[in-house]
């Protein structure tokens, strides 16, 4: 079982050279939590931030990413981590996250991907570093005071 998930800003500034600081770091916890240990490796990807990735990288980002690269990276993502599946399960966790703790829905799902699939802890500059719901731990691993040693 993966002890984090990865959310869509630690692959987007993975790839982002405008800010170094935040891509080394990003880079950093890519390294260090895509290396195979007994189970594999200790982390895992919902299949909605390799679409937002995608997204973002493709057409927000400036200067753009060229799309072969994209496509490139996303196929690396893939063969190092597991993707966990968006299925109808986690759509209506989801919702349901949006009623219960008033996450914007792309947020809550990425908290229903973790938790259904007893992911402990989602590593994302997104959440309240630190605020655990529903046994989901939340940790900003661009926080300065953050340790990637931990990971």
């Amino acid at each position: 079982m993966a002890q984090y998930l990865l959310d869509t800003n630690v692959l987007v500034y993975g790839i982002d050279s405008r800010d170094p600081d935040k891509q080394d770091r990003a880079l950093d916890v890519l390294a260090r939590v895509g290396r195979p240990g007994p189970t594999g490796p200790s982390a895992t990807l919902p299949a909605q931030a390799l679409a937002e990735f995608s997204r973002v990288t493709m057409f927000r980002l400036r200067p753009p990413v060229p799309p072969d690269r994209v496509y490139h990276q996303i196929g690396l993502y893939e063969r190092t981590f597991p993707v966990v599946p968006l299925t109808p399960a986690v759509v209506l966790e989801a919702v349901r996250g949006v009623r219960d703790h008033q996450f914007p829905y792309y947020d809550a799902q990425i908290w229903a991907a973790a938790k259904l699939n007893q992911v402990p802890v989602v590593l994302s500059e997104d959440f309240a570093s630190g605020s655990t719901v529903e046994g989901v731990t939340f940790v900003n691993p661009f926080d300065p005071a953050f340790d990637t040693s931990e990971l």
